[in-house]
């Protein structure tokens, strides 16, 4: 039996993480590595580092990665730092740079159908160096800039220096700009509709302090949030202050609502309270608390005048006069599921007590992801507590440990993308990439203006394993057999990379020298080498500047500089900013030489900070980024854009699949894709201690509930088929009560793994979630990605079980 299916949680202690770290070094596989000379003589070698899991120890012997120890300070190390040795020496590395046979015979004019199962021939450094240089001269001269898409760089290696994404953007305005994406995957939706509705994107800023909530709130309701799971990551690496505020409040006794289609391990661990409603139907039953509140006196008025704006017009839909369906909280049941009077009891409950509504990105990555966030908002304003100690909302405090209190310290510079050149190819959403591919010249509207697509004739892949993340593989792989040329920069043989014409290896961060901070400011570390670069991977940055120098602009590139000549120039302008905050840090020299953490101080003002303190103090003086400087429960600017699917206020519109719609009556599951416990989207699925903790039969484990399973024939630990009109995966089976009926899920991430590699359609023998979701925009407004907006069969799988293939890299031709 997976250990996914009867852990809840990891709960390590420091003695444990130690003992299993230990275990685990003595057994990872070991690859062979191009060591110098100093490194080969040092016998063992210790330095400190970081990923987005955590900060972490790591130590070599005789130039191999061996061990890693959790970073003392961390009160919370994550389990999957510890897994680092077999993330470096995977038997998935891209090993050599490598071109696809057919590309390297014909260049441009090779056979793309061949990606995706054609064989690759190791070349050199030089050859492939120049092959890039080369189509990349040769796209722009006969098309353009704007025939070569830059894909957004995804979670890569922290550090100042080696970022993909700088690097990326700094390559492309040095030759004119390729056509970029805006928006990411993770909080697509809201990004774009908090800014009209509160003035800020949101999803990314400092909120209430953990501190703060832990003495003033009394009822928190996690809609849609799986903290424990989520805070173990960020951007950049957590030192997991946020698992230290959950654990207090269940020390504390808070109550706590968790409000999910699946019973989460953060409900489990802190043994909240479970309401399950349907997926993709939050702002049906947040309609029904709102109108409890209307209609029981409970809403706060004197908030709701002083603080926003468009109040009436969206109680005129509450209460049915616009499109005459009164949303009480019985009409809300008909649609959410969840029973009127628990709805009516919940309202009474966040009315009458200080009230945090806390929720997670999951449920805005859906069909018309905006509404959610939106309508959360304006249950918060109903409540009248926006700005209060501990009261209001929040769509952050899952990640990142936003509400853990920030340090005062420098913001560390980076290796800047330049200037922007004028003439830049526009921009088009980040989650509507396919459909450019698929469709140059169509316009859609996104944002309140209309988005030419650019006939795609290129894909520069900086990193980013676009094969498991964006929905519906069988239309993707289609789009990516469109463009003349496509290459990427990889560690390992993701399903993207197999995509690829041209594949260059860039080494892990434990493989260069880098510097970075921690989530919330507190340390700054050197991120020194711990070993050579494994067979003949290098930096992301030297990748990059031996392209710009073929190109002609590798002096304007590096601006003549070394590795350590920016690492040096990045600490001198923190060194800088520090002494104006008077705090102290060390000379470069020094800080480098010791190899330690620059720990900073954290204040007791940013203990005691406040989301929305100061607007509520003082709405004239300190209004928000609105044009009305308030909040906006209805927005004139989204009025004046006219969309269909995203009204001035937020409002129920039923999503494209659901369990109300008549798909359903084929296909009548509903597919969440939440995020892995033991991964970051995909990375660290090729590790295959961590994949033992959670497969089931070594797929990709789907929870169903015990009834549905049962009508099906389905036991724990079977291997199904998932299945809809997009596509077809095997996965575990996972029988559990802790899933609502009629839903199952298969966390996203999971590598693509197909039968017939290159066929559209073929059963993926892992169990990639991708393949069965659909991929359309959230709504004109964003045009994000709907993720949990997905209807599958579920059957249990009578076929010879084909073995896993997807982690075992690939074979020269």
């Amino acid at each position: 039996m997976s250990e996914y299916a009867n852990r809840s949680g990891d709960g390590l202690t420091r003695r444990q993480f130690l003992g299993a770290t230990a275990a685990m070094g003595a057994a990872a596989l070991i690859g062979p590595s191009l060591l110098t000379e100093a490194y080969a003589a040092e016998a063992e070698r210790e330095t400190l580092n970081m990923c987005w899991w955590g900060l972490f120890r790591a130590k070599a012997k005789n130039g191999r990665m061996v061990e890693v120890l959790p970073f003392e300070k961390d009160p919370y190390p994550n389990a999957m730092t510890r897994e680092m040795v077999g993330y470096v020496n995977s038997p998935a590395r891209v090993k050599y740079p490598m071109v696809r046979k057919g590309f390297l015979k014909n260049g441009h004019k090779s056979d793309t159908s061949e990606r995706g199962r054609g064989e690759f021939v190791r070349v050199s450094w030089d050859k492939a160096l120049d092959l890039v240089a080369g189509e990349i001269r040769r796209v722009i001269k006969t098309y353009g800039n704007s025939a070569i898409y830059s894909t957004p760089s995804g979670w890569y290696n922290l550090g100042q220096l080696h970022s993909a994404g700088a690097c990326m953007n700094r390559l492309e305005n040095l030759l004119g700009g390729f056509t970029r994406a805006v928006g990411d995957y993770s909080s697509g939706a809201s990004q774009f509709i908090m800014p009209y509705v509160v003035g800020d994107m949101e999803v990314y800023s400092q909120q209430t302090a953990w501190p703060v909530i832990e003495e003033n709130t009394e009822v928190i309701v996690m809609w849609g949030a799986n903290p424990l799971v989520t805070l173990q990551i960020s951007w950049p690496g957590p030192t997991h202050g946020g698992l230290e505020g959950l654990a207090e409040l269940r020390k504390r006794g808070r109550k706590i609502i968790v409000i999910d289609p699946v019973r989460t391990d953060t409900a489990e661990q802190i043994g909240s309270q479970w309401i399950a409603p349907r997926p993709n139907t939050d702002v049906a039953m947040m309609l029904g608390v709102a109108h409890v509140l209307h209609t029981e006196g409970l809403a706060n008025r004197e908030f709701l005048d002083e603080y926003t704006v468009g109040y009436d017009k969206f109680l005129a839909y509450l209460l049915g006069k616009e499109d005459g369906v009164e949303k009480s909280p019985e009409w809300a049941a008909g649609v959410c599921g969840v029973d009127a009077d628990v709805i009516r009891a919940l309202a009474r409950t966040i009315a009458g007590s200080r009230t945090l509504l806390m929720s997670g990105w999951g449920m805005q990555r859906a069909d018309h992801g905006e509404q959610p966030h939106w309508m959360l908002v304006t249950l918060a304003c109903m409540l009248g507590q926006i700005g209060l100690p501990g009261g209001g909302f929040t769509v952050g405090h899952h990640y990142s440990s936003q509400g853990a209190p920030s340090a005062t310290a420098p913001v560390i510079p980076g290796l800047g993308g330049g200037k922007t050149p004028e003439g830049h190819p526009a921009p088009i959403p980040t989650a509507r990439s396919v459909d450019m591919l698929l469709n140059p010249g169509k316009v859609i509207d996104f944002n309140g203006r209309k988005v030419t697509f650019p006939d795609i004739k290129m894909i520069y892949n900086g990193f980013s394993n676009e094969h498991t993340r964006h929905p519906e593989r069988r239309k993707m792989m289609k789009a990516w057999r469109k463009p003349e040329t496509i290459v990427i920069h990889e560690m390992f043989w993701t399903p993207t990379a197999r995509m690829a014409d041209i594949v260059l290896p860039v080494c892990t961060s434990l493989e260069l020298n880098d510097i970075s901070s921690s989530e919330n400011g507190q340390f700054l570390l050197p991120m020194k080498k711990l070993v050579e670069p494994l067979y003949e991977s290098r930096s992301t940055y030297d990748v990059f500047t031996a392209v710009a120098e073929r190109l002609g602009v590798g002096r304007e590139f590096t601006e003549g500089k070394t590795d350590m000549d920016w690492l040096r120039s990045f600490y001198d302008g923190a060194r800088s900013q520090a002494k104006t905050l008077k705090v102290d840090m060390p000379d470069f020299n020094e800080f480098w030489e010791k190899g330690e953490a620059v720990e900073f101080p954290i204040s007791q003002e940013s203990r005691e900070f406040v989301r929305y303190a100061d607007y509520r103090e003082d709405p004239l003086m300190e209004p928000l980024g609105t044009p009305s400087g308030k909040i906006e429960i209805y927005s004139k600017d989204i009025e004046k854009m006219g969309y269909d699917d995203c009204l001035a206020h937020a409002a129920w519109i039923e999503p494209a699949e659901w369990l109300g719609s008549p798909k359903a009556k084929t296909y009548p599951m509903h597919l969440l894709t939440g995020h892995p416990k033991y991964r970051l989207h995909s990375q660290m699925n090729h590790v295959a201690a961590l994949r033992k903790k959670y497969t089931i039969g070594d797929r990709e484990p789907i929870w169903i509930n015990a009834d549905d399973a049962k009508a099906r024939g389905i036991a724990n630990g079977d291997i199904v088929r998932v299945f809809n009109d997009r596509g077809q995966v095997l996965a575990g089976a996972f029988v559990t009560d802790r899933i609502r009926s009629g839903v199952v899920r298969l966390c996203e991430g999971g590598w693509y793994d197909p039968v017939e590699p290159g066929r559209e359609g073929s059963l993926c023998k892992y169990g990639s979630a991708n393949v069965l979701t659909l991929d359309k925009g959230a709504s004109k407004l964003s045009q994000a990605v709907v993720g949990n907006t997905a209807l599958v069969q579920i059957e249990k799988y009578t076929g010879k079980v084909p073995a896993v293939t997807a982690f075992d890299g690939v074979k020269e031709a």
